[in-house]
């Protein structure tokens, strides 16, 4: 084994993070795993509604990473290859070695959905992102569409107006499910939507040029050309890595977790964007993430 802990927690976002920090100040011997995958907080450009914080996503994730070293959770940035159980706990298979730990705490927050439509894989990274804040400097001045009609979507299109890019938003039904602040930001920027429509198919020739969409109401196809497509229709939970386990997902893929965000499994626990939860915002899987660390204190004293 490199190294035996407590609880071991897989993941670096907000939930993850919450969780080194709470079960470090227990007294656990506390490791938390960094992917090469950064949280998906590492690319929000700003926020405003988490307690107490304003600034980049970036800048609090790394407030909280070092927040939680300090108090001595050790930093392993390497990919978790393999969960297993072991003879007293479970083993972590990371790609420097084995670990053992007595309680795990998975993280792994989610990945972005795709459309799944014709050109949206051959012009990744040449006009389709999943990103604003990666790539919305390279659609300065040019004309972009952002997909989708929640919180994300709204959000990157307020980015992408703000630093200069021609946006348009669009929305397959006729009324947005974002926070009503934020719609009201984005009318504000006079940020057209494009209601009642989804995307047919991405065309280009060596990069995007238009985007064909399709009229819900009149079942009928339109162009709109384009330079970009930004897309932000959801999150799939990275939760492959729990199936070893035997941990219980939903249909959609999520972990099943209790109100202590216990699993099915004893000793493993589950925090963040990758449960069953209601609300996916950094507020709620930080509390996610006291909550899991709290219960794996509990189980590691009991089996102590």
């Amino acid at each position: 084994m490199t190294g035996e802990y407590d609880v071991i927690i897989v993941g670096a976002g907000p939930a993850g993070l919450t969780a080194a920090i709470y079960a470090a100040r227990y007294g656990l011997k506390t490791a938390f795993f960094e992917t090469v995958k950064p949280s998906q907080l590492a690319t929000v450009p700003y926020i405003e509604n988490y307690p107490g914080f304003e600034g980049s996503g970036f800048e609090l994730l790394d407030k909280m990473k070092n927040q939680a070293i300090k108090f001595g959770a050790k930093h392993k940035f390497e990919n978790v290859e393999k969960l297993e159980k072991g003879n007293d706990g479970f083993v972590v298979q990371g790609e420097s070695g084995s670990y053992k730990a007595k309680a795990l705490i998975i993280a792994t927050g989610g990945t972005h959905r795709e459309l799944g439509v014709p050109g949206e894989k051959e012009f990744l990274g040449r006009g389709v992102s999943y990103c604003a804040t990666c790539d919305g400097n390279f659609f300065r001045g040019k004309k972009v569409l952002v997909i989708g009609g929640g919180n994300t979507a709204v959000t990157d299109a307020i980015y992408l107006k703000e630093i200069g890019c021609d946006v348009t938003l669009v929305h397959r039904r006729d009324e947005l499910r974002a926070d009503k602040v934020l719609q009201e930001e984005l009318f504000k920027r006079e940020i057209p939507v494009i209601w009642n429509s989804v995307v047919v198919r991405i065309e280009g020739d060596q990069k995007v040029e238009r985007v064909v969409l399709l009229n819900r109401i009149k079942n009928e196809e339109f162009v709109v050309d384009a330079d970009g497509v930004f897309i932000a229709v959801g999150i799939k939970p990275e939760t492959d890595i729990v199936a070893s386990l035997g941990v219980e997902r939903d249909q959609a893929g999520y972990i099943k977790v209790d109100r202590r965000m216990a699993t099915n499994v004893p000793g493993v626990f589950a925090a963040g964007d990758c449960c069953d939860t209601p609300l996916k915002q950094v507020v709620t899987a930080c509390g996610d993430g006291a909550i899991a660390a709290n219960s794996a204190f509990e189980y590691v004293r009991m089996k102590s």
